[in-house]
């Protein structure tokens, strides 16, 4: 007994190399489409956070992830201080990833 009569055919005994390529590629559409949805543009929000964390400076007004608008007291490596509202006693140290906008201060008057 052969392979070819234990498979049946021909044609059973080529499917599988041919099933294979079809399950990998089929593997690799999703892995792209995936790719394509999900990493590449959190990548590129990562990137912009980045560039605007580069401009961040003492005076600016930012507003936090939470909602909260403050100005900018101190910068450190990864952490800022930021104080809320008219109080100057209310000063509180952040992490930088929790800014989601910076308002430059004009230097005009």
């Amino acid at each position: 007994m052969n392979l070819l009569t234990v498979l049946g055919s021909k044609d059973a005994a080529g499917g599988g190399v041919g099933g294979l390529f079809s399950i990998i590629l089929i593997y690799a559409v999703v892995i792209g489409i995936f790719w394509f949805f999900a990493i590449r543009p959190q990548k590129k929000q990562q990137k912009e956070h980045a560039a605007l964390m580069t401009t961040l400076e003492v005076g600016d007004s930012i507003l936090t992830t939470s909602g909260f608008f403050g100005v900018v007291i101190d910068i450190m490596e990864e952490v800022v201080i930021v104080e809320f509202g008219n109080n100057k006693n209310c000063r509180i140290p952040m992490k930088k990833d929790n800014i989601v906008e910076i308002d430059k201060q004009s230097n005009e008057n």
